[in-house]
């Protein structure tokens, strides 16, 4: 079996072309980011720490202003970058933002409710 004639079209179900996904994606990475974010200052409130060295030091110096800053700068080279593919494979710039952030925020909620549940 070989995949070198195939195209990324070819594996996306029913109607769906590429330019579709990476639009869905992009609002993927904008729902994800509001995930992330709130559930991080959320948590930060409740007394937990922010893990990742970069987030810590920008909430720190900046607050929810770094935390914004940080998300954007990652959008804007995720912007600058998507060009840089053809445009079957531009949906994997999005989703390169969309899944970290959305794990991050399950890991946030799932932290949250741990805490919730443990001062009941």
């Amino acid at each position: 079996m070989s995949s070198e004639r195939a195209t990324p079209g070819q594996w996306l179900p029913g109607d769906v072309t590429p330019v579709d996904l990476e639009r869905l994606l992009w609002g993927l990475v904008a729902l994800s980011l509001i995930a992330d974010i709130v559930t991080t200052f959320v948590g930060l409130n409740l007394g937990l720490a922010e893990s990742n060295p970069a987030a810590r030091g920008a909430i720190e110096s900046h607050g929810v202003v770094g935390m914004l800053g940080l998300k954007a700068f990652a959008v804007g080279v995720a912007l600058a970058c998507r060009p840089l593919l053809e445009r079957a494979y531009r949906p994997i710039v999005p989703a390169g933002l969309a899944v970290p952030w959305l794990a991050a925020a399950v890991v946030n909620m799932y932290t949250i409710s741990t805490v919730l549940s443990s001062s009941h």
